[in-house]
């Protein structure tokens, strides 16, 4: 046999093969020791330096912290009438996220529980308004049995689940609508506001908020703050053991100054007309009475309103979400002429002795301003030109004091000014001055005053316009002697618990510093009108002696050689009816001021509510039922039949399930 022998090129070759192995070898070498310092670096930098870190995510893994929504405070008159609640009841919620058949799956829940068509667009506008894993009520409100027939086929239906919660109720329902507000679920641009305000972590689990009056107003009073509860948790999600919990603080219950009776007895005296009364306490700026009509039901918004509800309350003539007594502006017609006084003797432009002869009309700069006809009230002095509302008076006076007095004047009795009144959306209506039309206008030639538009100032018309909020103030500010309240209408919070209250601090009343002799003036001249001028029939046979002035405000301008008729004009174009007063006029305890829009004469349609409103609260009294049905149709004067105790009118809750789901 014959060997033979690896040539020397063969054994370099080889001898390459094996130096370049272990080179290779080196290398792996290299990278796993490379790859195991990593590793024993990222376990020392998991068990050291995050070691706190880790441990807490793990604990996070095991337990939940649930959050646990406070129950909302209750909402209060004066006298402790609960005007809003809470009450708990049973939701079915969906999850959309974790459904994957959505239409499906609701198709197939409305085989076991009552979901209508308004259910379904409610639902579709939440999803509109919501993220995928917010969970959603398709049905609010279930009955102990549609509860049962889920709760047996629940495994069928990933996703969907039935919660407890507690909804709110306004059970007067329409009653006081405009100052109590209403709460909704919460949008995109509240909870933008939450954030800012740095109190995410308090509205946590939270789904309603205060959208209007004072659920708005007072959300943070009412709301309360969220508690906790850290539970232990399975590996399915479920809660097994409570750790540790901290209780959810009950919001506060609010008291209002509003005395609800009083408050239903106006809304019914107004009927369906549309208008709107504030009542005051002159010596506090507390609001006895706040009406705005026609009114709408707090109910329907709470759960999200349909578009039908909507479309009636949006679309209507009437403007029933109008709050007329806070966000209304009309012109004050004749109930202005008081304060005109009052600044013609504090400016020194007219004293009360003055006399002024009134033919029926006054002309400037060739335009007729009428007055009263044409027959005219001969020759009236300050006090006669109140008590007989005499238009030549005021034209004159106006003419003599500018339009710039006039506001200089008007401006601190809180005409065309915000109130400060604890509701929210006040405006500011118009008190004219020539810097309001500079600023007002754009175009050169509307900026200018002219000297004729300072007329009609005079009588409370023109570009006048305020709110009835600010003619009550006023009118409360003349009451007290010169005395300027901020109007409130909440008195106080009180604690869930321990029921204790807490007064509302008050903004410390200004001293308009009137001379008392000019207010005694315009005090005899307010007598004057409830005695023997326009609104003396109203008040005749009271056991109290009042002061007021009544008022009728155009609502269309006249021409000038045209004279006024109702029966020609749309019921929209016709005069406001207004009136200002407050009693007893010696030592007032009320004021107030009011309008009943498009209704005429003030003295046939808004005195008769004023004179019930004092009968109310100085005397106790509430209309009989044939006096209210007279005053509704604008047809009483002094009250009719026999009046009724008011501690013996007992209100009618509305059941917060009637006609709602």
């Amino acid at each position: 046999m014959r060997i033979s022998l690896p040539s020397l090129a063969e054994l370099r070759d080889t001898q390459a093969d094996i130096s370049r192995f272990r080179e290779r070898i080196l290398v792996v070498q290299a990278v796993v020791l490379v790859c195991f310092v990593l590793l024993l670096t990222r376990l020392a930098y998991l068990q050291i330096v995050r070691h706190d870190d880790l441990l807490e995510q793990a604990e996070n893994n095991r337990t939940a912290v649930l959050p646990t929504v406070p129950p909302r405070g209750t909402i209060m008159d004066r006298n402790g009438v609960v005007l809003a609640s809470n009450y708990s009841a049973f939701t079915l919620e969906i999850t959309p996220s974790k459904v994957k058949d959505l239409e499906t799956t609701i198709n197939e829940l409305a085989e076991l529980v009552d979901i209508q068509a308004k259910d379904r667009r409610r639902f579709k506008r939440l999803r509109e308004e919501s993220k995928s894993f917010d969970s959603l009520p398709i049905r609010t409100r279930l009955t102990d049995e549609e509860v049962a027939r889920f709760s047996a086929q629940r495994y069928r239906f990933p996703g969907v689940d039935i919660k407890a919660r507690l909804f709110r109720q306004y059970p007067f329902g329409e009653l006081a609508s405009h100052v109590i507000g209403y709460i909704g679920r919460i949008n995109a641009k509240e909870k933008e506001r939450i954030e800012d305000d740095d109190e995410l972590g308090n509205y946590r689990g939270t789904e309603y908020i205060g959208k209007l009056g004072v659920e708005q107003r007072y959300e943070r009073e009412l709301h309360g703050i969220t508690g906790v509860n850290q539970v232990e948790t399975s590996a399915g999600g479920r809660a097994t053991r409570s750790l540790s919990s901290r209780p959810a603080i009950p919001g506060q219950n609010v008291v209002l100054s509003i005395d609800i009776r009083l408050q239903k007895m106006v809304e019914d005296l107004f009927g369906n007309r549309r208008g709107a009364l504030v009542a005051l306490d002159p010596n506090t700026g507390e609001v006895l009475a706040f009406v705005s009509k026609p009114t709408f039901d707090p109910n329907l918004f709470v759960d999200g309103i349909d578009v039908e509800n909507w479309q009636m309350l949006n679309e209507s003539m009437d403007k029933p979400l109008l709050n007329r007594a806070l966000r209304g502006t009309y012109p004050p017609g004749s109930t202005y002429k008081p304060f005109m006084a009052l600044a013609a003797l504090t400016t020194g432009k007219r004293s009360a002795s003055a006399i002024t002869q009134d033919n029926g009309s006054w002309t400037f700069g060739g335009h007729t301003f009428r007055s009263h006809g044409d027959s005219g009230l001969g020759p009236v002095d300050m006090v006669r030109s109140i008590v007989l509302s005499s238009n030549v008076y005021y034209y004159s006076l106006a003419n003599d004091m500018g339009v710039d007095t006039i506001h200089d004047f008007m401006k601190p009795l809180g005409f065309g000014q915000i109130t400060g009144i604890d509701l929210p959306g006040e405006v500011r209506g118009i008190l004219p001055s020539t810097d309001w039309k500079r600023n007002y206008y754009k175009r050169p030639e509307q900026q200018k005053w002219y000297a004729g538009e300072t007329i009609s100032l005079g009588i409370g018309q023109g570009y006048n316009n305020f709110t009835m909020l600010q003619l009550a103030s006023a009118t409360a500010t003349v009451a007290s002697g010169g005395m300027k309240y901020t109007p409130r209408v909440v008195k106080a919070t009180q604690d869930a618990l321990t029921h204790a209250q807490s007064a509302v601090t008050d903004t410390a009343p200004v001293n308009l510093g009137f001379n008392p002799d000019h207010i005694a003036v315009v005090r005899n001249g307010l007598i004057g009108v409830a005695t023997s001028g326009t609104s003396a029939q109203v008040f005749a046979g009271s056991a109290y002696q009042s002061a007021g002035k009544t008022g009728t405000a155009q609502a269309v301008t006249i021409g000038q050689k045209e004279k006024y008729n109702a029966s020609k004009l749309g019921e929209y174009q016709r005069d406001h009816a207004l009136y200002m007063a407050y009693a007893p006029a010696d030592a007032p305890q009320i004021a107030l001021a009011l309008v009943v829009e498009n209704a005429g004469f003030g003295a046939a349609h808004a005195a008769p509510i004023a004179r019930r409103v004092f009968d109310y609260w100085l005397q106790g009294q509430y209309p009989s039922p044939e006096d209210i049905l007279a005053t509704q149709q604008g047809q009483s004067s002094r009250p009719i039949g026999t009046p009724r105790a008011k501690q013996d009118i007992v209100l009618d809750p509305k059941k917060a399930s009637d006609g709602l789901r």
